[in-house]
């Protein structure tokens, strides 16, 4: 009796386990997928319609350089509870507390464009007005913030994002050449100014000012202290090893039926790249697989970035919010939450070439990027409990893995503009 005992016992630490990191799964999931957004896949496609296979070895060396940056905003808000912006205002001042807050804003509100313009597009391929989709999206969004919490709102946009999925499906059915990937790999041609832009922007689509702000606010707001920090690690690894099998995916089907564009000067429209997946699985499944892909990472990011433009502006004027709230008890979270939303829609319809925009804000969030890992790496070397600080050979690791990331963003930004 005493041996059958114990046989449910052993069984049940597993699951606790497991109960544990179901917990726990959610903030690093949600920002993993949201970084498969539309200018994510736009500049994912053009990359692959200029280059081939050429900038496949870059989604791979990103998923370390990924991890380490999420990972310390994870130490960071588990081991505080409090978010990236207030950590900054309170141990570097208020006048860097305003050049950050104006950095994430610039890149929120860029990113916002991006993804609403990037819903239009997918919609226009179906014959869709604009004013219909940013509607509908700004009715929804609204909606669903307004009405629900903040883990009924993860749960939403975590089934949403999982439509990204489709984009294997495109690379499956690619066929890609093992012979012509191996090849292209080792042929990037890293003095062409238009690569290094090509650079800047996957590497600005890839590790975004955003994604630091949100994920430590959603810790927070979620409820999760420093007794879960290793699940939170484990659940940001997986999500960023999702987060780039979806964009080698996207890279590897671009290149596999966009290569034709590359000697016109690249994609011009997000036709091109509707049209062109088509070929793959037919004309009207290549565009809904298109479509389905590119709006899952779209709303996901639209639904992410507000609530991060709307969490850091708290933070920076010292106004604690949370989902949890009424929209009465936390004027200062939703009014900004629906007026960036809205603002977005109506500056959404103005005609600007989604291509040309979306490699854009990647190339800025790239320029942006010294200054937000800079502050990240200070405060995770000072401001975590002394078993928590991040120290020793791991600091050195991550601080020359975060400074070649910035230099390399940096130099190929600015060598790929002027060019």
């Amino acid at each position: 009796m005493r041996a059958a005992d114990l046989l449910p016992q052993a069984g049940a630490a597993p699951r606790r386990r497991l109960a544990r990191l179901l917990a726990v799964v959610g903030p690093g999931l949600v920002v993993m997928l949201a970084d498969i957004e539309a200018g994510s896949v736009i500049t994912l496609a053009q990359s692959g319609a200029q280059w081939g296979f050429r900038l496949l070895l870059l989604q791979i060396v990103l998923i370390p350089l990924m991890f380490m940056t999420q990972e310390l905003t994870v130490r960071l808000g588990l081991s505080t509870g409090k978010g990236y912006g207030e950590l900054v205002r309170q141990h570097f001042g208020a006048a860097v507390t305003v050049l950050t807050t104006a950095a994430l804003l610039l890149s929120c509100f860029g990113a916002l464009i991006t993804e609403m313009s990037g819903l239009v597009g997918a919609g226009s391929l179906f014959g869709v007005p604009p004013w219909q989709t940013l509607t509908a999206l700004v009715v929804m969004i609204l909606g669903m913030v307004l009405t629900g919490s903040y883990h009924a709102v993860e749960r939403v946009v975590v089934a949403i994002g999982l439509f990204c999925v489709a984009f294997i499906v495109m690379a499956v059915k690619a066929h890609p050449d093992g012979g012509r990937i191996m090849q292209e790999i080792w042929q990037a041609p890293v003095r062409d100014r238009d690569f290094l832009y090509l650079v800047a922007a996957n590497i600005g689509t890839s590790i975004m000012p955003w994604m630091v702000f949100y994920q430590q606010s959603a810790l927070i707001n979620k409820g999760l202290n420093s007794g879960q920090l290793r699940a939170a690690r484990i659940e940001t690894m997986v999500g960023a090893i999702l987060c780039q099998t979806l964009s080698v995916a996207v890279l590897v089907a671009s290149a596999s039926s966009l290569g034709g564009y590359r000697h016109a000067g690249g994609l011009d429209n997000i036709a091109q790249i509707g049209e062109a997946f088509g070929v793959l699985i037919g004309p009207t499944w290549g565009k809904a697989v298109f479509a389905i892909g590119l709006s899952g990472g779209a709303l996901v990011a639209t639904i992410v970035v507000c609530l991060t433009a709307a969490w850091a502006m708290g933070e920076a004027v010292g106004v604690r919010h949370s989902l949890e709230q009424h929209p009465l008890e936390a004027p200062w979270f939703y009014g900004p939450f629906a007026a960036l939303l809205i603002a977005g829609a109506l500056l959404t319809d103005s005609g600007v070439n989604l291509i040309h925009l979306s490699i854009a804000v990647g190339v800025a969030n790239a320029l942006l990027l010294p200054l937000v890992l800079l502050l990240l790496f200070l405060l995770a070397r000072r401001v975590p409990p002394e078993d928590q600080r991040l120290k020793g050979f791991y600091a050195l690791f991550v601080g020359i893995g975060l400074a070649m990331t910035a230099a390399i963003g940096l130099y190929a930004g600015i060598a790929g503009s002027l060019g």
